[in-house]
């Protein structure tokens, strides 16, 4: 690596395809098909970064092209460049969602394709289930500062750890993670809208319901085992920052859920935002140019 004058910023020399948006078709390792959009930085907020790219991973029942998902790529890319992809089971993507265990590897995806484009530092901002996720790949593709490199090795156990951990995992590490609105453990049923997501998940009507009127496509087998929780995967990020923000009218999950996950990592932040609902459709852009800005310095 070249050496550089003291003080100068380090930016990375992005290849020429990325100077404009561009739509493609990525394959998860276990094959799955994930569609995902990058679109460069605009400049704007703190000047934006060439070297940084942002992957965001929506909610339950979201998509690439959904509003709140584009609103949120909109103010981010003031900073850094940004990815967008649906979940497998969203969108235009193939396979099942397995809602929240196997989607890891399509962070995976789209963290490899941001730094096969020139991007030096990638980071992962996700929404409810989308911030469970993100948290669980950056435990289980730990990068060049965690412990024994990008070997996925010594994590918990279960057949996404063991299948990921066998992998390559080469350039799959986030450098930092944003947890919005995430569940911090599994099989939470203490609010309504949650005992309305466990039957659209675990039913067969309710999977029918899934597919015809919230277009999301569910696997119809339970975990088996159960995948790492976002609690014990926070605890598992060694030196990887991790911001959690969670606000206090959120009626999918109350506060201890973020608190659990901010007090389980190393080294976290937690924002308790006041009056805001649940995930993307409530993260207002104030909320998003603070998550933009705590990216760029993280």
């Amino acid at each position: 690596m070249s050496s550089e004058a003291e003080g100068q910023v380090r930016r990375s020399r992005v290849p020429s395809v990325t100077h404009g948006s561009r739509r493609t078709v990525l394959r998860a390792d276990d094959g799955v098909r994930i569609e995902a959009l990058y679109e460069p930085s605009q400049g704007g907020g703190d000047g934006g970064d060439d070297s940084l790219a942002i992957v965001v991973a929506h909610g339950f029942t979201g998509s690439v092209d959904r509003p709140a998902v584009r609103r949120a790529a909109r103010v981010f890319r003031q900073y850094a460049a940004v990815i967008t992809f649906s979940f497998r089971g969203h969108g235009g993507s193939g396979g099942r969602s397995t809602v929240g265990d196997r989607e890891v590897l399509d962070v995976a995806a789209a963290v490899r394709w941001a730094r096969s484009l020139g991007h030096e530092r990638v980071v992962t901002v996700g929404f409810s289930m989308g911030g469970s996720v993100v948290v669980r790949h950056a435990a289980l593709y730990r990068g060049p500062a965690g412990d024994g490199g990008d070997s996925g090795e010594g994590t918990h156990g279960g057949r996404t750890e063991a299948h990921a951990a066998g992998q390559a995992h080469a350039h799959a590490h986030a450098d930092a993670v944003v947890a919005v609105s995430a569940p911090a453990r599994w099989y939470y049923r203490g609010t309504a809208p949650m005992r309305r997501l466990h039957w659209v998940v675990t039913r067969p009507a309710g999977r029918l319901v899934g597919r015809l009127g919230l277009r999301t496509r569910i696997h119809d087998r339970d975990w088996d085992p159960v995948p790492l929780s976002p609690a014990e995967a926070a605890a598992g990020l060694g030196p990887t920052p991790l911001l959690v923000v969670h606000g206090d009218r959120d009626p999918y999950f109350p506060l201890d859920h973020p608190r659990m996950l901010a007090a389980a990592a190393g080294r976290s932040e937690l924002w308790i935002v006041s009056g805001m609902g649940h995930a993307e459709n409530a993260a207002e852009e104030t909320l998003l140019h603070r998550i933009g800005v705590w990216l760029t310095a993280a």
